[in-house]
Protein backbone atom coordinates (compact mmCIF):
# COMPACT_ATOMS: atom_id res chain seq x y z
CA UNK A 1 0.00 0.00 0.00
CA UNK A 2 0.82 3.53 -0.96
CA UNK A 3 1.47 6.35 1.45
CA UNK A 4 -1.54 8.18 -0.78
CA UNK A 5 -3.50 4.69 -0.10
CA UNK A 6 -2.77 4.37 3.45
CA UNK A 7 -3.91 8.35 4.19
CA UNK A 8 -7.30 7.29 1.88
CA UNK A 9 -7.48 4.30 4.20
CA UNK A 10 -7.25 6.38 7.28
CA UNK A 11 -9.06 9.09 6.22
CA UNK A 12 -11.64 6.63 5.32
CA UNK A 13 -11.57 4.60 7.81
CA UNK A 14 -12.49 7.66 10.67
CA UNK A 15 -15.01 9.52 8.87
CA UNK A 16 -16.04 10.66 12.51
CA UNK A 17 -13.29 11.79 13.23
CA UNK A 18 -12.39 15.87 13.50
CA UNK A 19 -9.04 15.57 11.75
CA UNK A 20 -10.69 13.74 8.89
CA UNK A 21 -11.68 16.99 6.31
CA UNK A 22 -8.73 18.75 7.29
CA UNK A 23 -6.82 15.48 6.06
CA UNK A 24 -9.05 15.04 2.73
CA UNK A 25 -8.17 18.44 1.78
CA UNK A 26 -4.51 18.42 2.20
CA UNK A 27 -3.77 15.45 0.15
CA UNK A 28 -5.17 17.14 -2.66
CA UNK A 29 -2.49 19.84 -2.45
CA UNK A 30 0.39 19.52 -4.83
CA UNK A 31 2.69 19.77 -1.86
CA UNK A 32 1.56 16.45 -0.31
CA UNK A 33 0.93 14.51 -3.94
CA UNK A 34 4.72 15.51 -3.96
CA UNK A 35 5.83 14.02 -0.80
CA UNK A 36 3.83 10.64 -1.55
CA UNK A 37 5.62 10.37 -4.30
CA UNK A 38 9.21 10.60 -2.77
CA UNK A 39 8.52 8.41 -0.08
CA UNK A 40 6.83 5.44 -2.82
CA UNK A 41 10.18 6.26 -4.68
CA UNK A 42 11.97 5.46 -1.37
CA UNK A 43 10.29 2.42 -0.27
CA UNK A 44 11.02 1.40 -4.16
CA UNK A 45 14.31 1.69 -3.95
CA UNK A 46 14.58 -0.38 -0.95
CA UNK A 47 14.99 2.22 2.20
CA UNK A 48 13.85 1.05 4.72
CA UNK A 49 11.34 3.71 6.27
CA UNK A 50 10.25 4.61 10.03
CA UNK A 51 7.13 4.28 11.15
CA UNK A 52 5.27 1.50 9.49
CA UNK A 53 3.02 2.85 6.95
CA UNK A 54 0.35 1.86 9.41
CA UNK A 55 1.41 3.93 12.38
CA UNK A 56 2.67 7.27 10.42
CA UNK A 57 -0.95 8.94 11.15
CA UNK A 58 -1.04 7.17 14.78
CA UNK A 59 -0.97 10.44 16.38
CA UNK A 60 -4.37 11.24 14.90
CA UNK A 61 -6.17 7.86 15.88
CA UNK A 62 -5.25 8.20 19.57
CA UNK A 63 -6.01 12.02 20.00
CA UNK A 64 -8.96 13.27 18.65
CA UNK A 65 -8.65 17.21 17.13
CA UNK A 66 -11.29 17.88 19.70
CA UNK A 67 -10.01 16.25 22.46
CA UNK A 68 -6.73 18.32 22.31
CA UNK A 69 -5.61 19.95 25.11
CA UNK A 70 -1.96 19.52 25.23
CA UNK A 71 0.57 19.77 22.15
CA UNK A 72 4.24 18.17 22.43
CA UNK A 73 6.23 19.11 19.31
CA UNK A 74 9.24 16.30 18.08
CA UNK A 75 11.30 16.94 15.39
CA UNK A 76 11.38 14.07 13.35
CA UNK A 77 10.58 10.57 14.28
CA UNK A 78 13.00 8.12 16.33
CA UNK A 79 15.28 6.87 13.23
CA UNK A 80 16.52 3.31 14.95
CA UNK A 81 14.62 -0.01 14.05
CA UNK A 82 11.68 -0.54 15.97
CA UNK A 83 11.40 2.81 17.62
CA UNK A 84 8.98 5.50 16.00
CA UNK A 85 5.34 4.60 16.04
CA UNK A 86 3.43 7.61 15.05
CA UNK A 87 3.71 9.54 18.49
CA UNK A 88 6.63 12.30 19.21
CA UNK A 89 9.30 10.62 21.53
CA UNK A 90 7.26 7.67 22.06
CA UNK A 91 8.23 4.05 21.75
CA UNK A 92 6.96 0.81 21.94
CA UNK A 93 5.93 -1.08 25.27
CA UNK A 94 9.05 -3.49 24.55
CA UNK A 95 11.68 -1.28 23.08
CA UNK A 96 14.35 0.45 25.78
CA UNK A 97 14.30 4.45 26.32
CA UNK A 98 15.67 6.81 23.97
CA UNK A 99 17.75 9.56 25.95
CA UNK A 100 15.36 11.91 25.42
CA UNK A 101 12.70 9.94 26.63
CA UNK A 102 14.67 9.34 29.70
CA UNK A 103 14.88 13.25 29.95
CA UNK A 104 11.41 14.00 29.91
CA UNK A 105 10.28 11.52 32.53
CA UNK A 106 13.22 12.52 34.92
CA UNK A 107 11.72 16.31 34.78
CA UNK A 108 8.25 14.46 35.34
CA UNK A 109 9.46 12.58 38.26
CA UNK A 110 10.68 16.42 38.99
CA UNK A 111 7.32 17.79 39.12
CA UNK A 112 5.74 15.02 40.33
CA UNK A 113 8.11 12.43 42.47
CA UNK A 114 5.69 9.81 42.92
CA UNK A 115 4.86 9.40 39.58
CA UNK A 116 6.34 5.86 37.71
CA UNK A 117 6.66 4.55 34.07
CA UNK A 118 6.74 1.05 33.25
CA UNK A 119 7.71 1.82 29.63
CA UNK A 120 8.14 4.13 27.12
CA UNK A 121 4.63 3.65 25.28
CA UNK A 122 3.02 7.33 25.44
CA UNK A 123 -0.37 6.19 24.25
CA UNK A 124 -1.73 6.97 27.80
CA UNK A 125 -1.32 10.89 27.78
CA UNK A 126 -2.51 10.23 24.07
CA UNK A 127 -5.67 9.26 25.37
CA UNK A 128 -5.71 11.91 27.85
CA UNK A 129 -5.90 14.82 24.64
CA UNK A 130 -1.51 14.65 24.67
CA UNK A 131 -1.20 15.68 20.80
CA UNK A 132 2.02 13.75 20.50
CA UNK A 133 3.14 15.69 16.67
CA UNK A 134 6.25 15.63 15.30
CA UNK A 135 7.32 18.28 12.54
CA UNK A 136 7.96 15.54 9.83
CA UNK A 137 6.61 12.56 9.90
CA UNK A 138 9.02 10.27 8.65
CA UNK A 139 12.84 9.41 8.51
CA UNK A 140 14.80 6.95 6.90
CA UNK A 141 16.27 4.64 9.00
CA UNK A 142 19.88 5.39 10.75
CA UNK A 143 19.46 8.93 8.84
CA UNK A 144 18.20 11.58 11.39
CA UNK A 145 17.03 14.75 9.92
CA UNK A 146 16.53 12.88 6.20
CA UNK A 147 12.97 13.88 5.18
CA UNK A 148 13.34 17.35 6.10
CA UNK A 149 12.07 19.98 3.41
CA UNK A 150 9.93 17.58 1.92
CA UNK A 151 6.70 18.37 2.38
CA UNK A 152 5.90 17.37 5.78
CA UNK A 153 6.54 20.96 7.52
CA UNK A 154 4.01 22.65 4.93
CA UNK A 155 1.54 19.80 6.81
CA UNK A 156 2.53 19.89 10.26
CA UNK A 157 1.99 23.61 10.54
CA UNK A 158 -1.51 23.68 9.07
CA UNK A 159 -2.42 20.96 11.89
CA UNK A 160 -0.70 23.32 13.78
CA UNK A 161 -2.74 26.50 12.56
CA UNK A 162 -5.72 24.70 12.73
CA UNK A 163 -5.32 23.68 16.48
CA UNK A 164 -4.71 27.89 16.82
CA UNK A 165 -8.52 28.28 15.86
CA UNK A 166 -9.52 25.93 18.13
CA UNK A 167 -11.91 27.93 20.51
CA UNK A 168 -10.66 26.16 23.83
CA UNK A 169 -7.23 27.55 25.26
CA UNK A 170 -4.25 24.70 24.38
CA UNK A 171 -0.83 23.97 25.92
CA UNK A 172 2.02 23.96 23.65
CA UNK A 173 5.32 22.40 24.99
CA UNK A 174 8.18 23.58 22.42
CA UNK A 175 11.43 22.01 23.30
CA UNK A 176 14.21 22.84 21.10
CA UNK A 177 14.95 25.73 18.33
CA UNK A 178 12.80 23.51 15.54
CA UNK A 179 10.02 23.32 17.84
CA UNK A 180 9.83 27.37 18.86
CA UNK A 181 9.43 27.64 15.31
CA UNK A 182 6.33 26.30 14.96
CA UNK A 183 5.62 28.95 17.94
CA UNK A 184 4.73 31.32 14.74
CA UNK A 185 1.67 29.94 14.00
CA UNK A 186 0.29 30.15 17.81
CA UNK A 187 -1.53 32.82 19.21
CA UNK A 188 0.05 33.35 22.88
CA UNK A 189 -3.17 35.41 23.90
CA UNK A 190 -5.42 32.31 23.40
CA UNK A 191 -2.87 29.59 24.44
CA UNK A 192 -0.23 28.56 26.69
CA UNK A 193 3.42 28.42 25.20
CA UNK A 194 5.92 27.01 26.98
CA UNK A 195 9.08 26.79 25.56
CA UNK A 196 12.57 25.18 26.68
CA UNK A 197 15.99 23.35 25.05
CA UNK A 198 15.09 20.02 24.20
CA UNK A 199 15.02 17.28 26.49
CA UNK A 200 18.31 15.63 24.23
CA UNK A 201 21.53 14.82 26.22
CA UNK A 202 22.99 16.99 24.50
CA UNK A 203 20.79 20.19 25.84
CA UNK A 204 18.65 18.86 28.81
CA UNK A 205 21.23 20.13 31.44
CA UNK A 206 20.59 23.42 29.56
CA UNK A 207 17.04 23.85 30.79
CA UNK A 208 14.94 21.41 29.78
CA UNK A 209 15.77 19.82 33.37
CA UNK A 210 14.12 22.05 35.52
CA UNK A 211 11.58 23.87 33.56
CA UNK A 212 8.43 22.53 35.13
CA UNK A 213 6.62 22.13 32.08
CA UNK A 214 4.26 19.37 33.32
CA UNK A 215 3.29 21.09 36.37
CA UNK A 216 2.70 24.08 34.92
CA UNK A 217 0.54 22.62 31.77
CA UNK A 218 -1.53 21.24 34.59
CA UNK A 219 -2.12 23.97 36.33
CA UNK A 220 -2.82 25.78 33.61
CA UNK A 221 -5.35 22.94 32.54
CA UNK A 222 -7.32 23.21 36.17
CA UNK A 223 -7.06 27.07 35.50
CA UNK A 224 -9.09 26.55 32.79
CA UNK A 225 -11.95 24.23 34.22
CA UNK A 226 -10.24 20.98 32.38
CA UNK A 227 -9.15 17.64 34.32
CA UNK A 228 -4.86 17.69 34.45
CA UNK A 229 -2.62 14.89 32.91
CA UNK A 230 -1.64 12.12 34.52
CA UNK A 231 1.93 11.64 33.23
CA UNK A 232 2.24 8.13 34.95
CA UNK A 233 2.61 5.43 32.51
CA UNK A 234 1.16 2.38 34.00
Amino acid sequence: MTLNETIISFTSSTLRSPWNDLLKEELQRPYMISLTNFLNSEREKGKIIYPKKNEIFAAFEHTHLDQVRVVIIGQDPYHGEGQAHGLSFSVAKNVALPPSLKNIFKQIQNDYPKVKFKNGCLIPWAKQGVFLLNSVLTVEGGKPGSHANKGWEIFTDRLIQELNAQNRPIVFLLWGNYAKLKGGHIDPKKHFILTSPHPSPLSAYQGFLGNEHFKLANEFLEQNGMRPIDWSIH
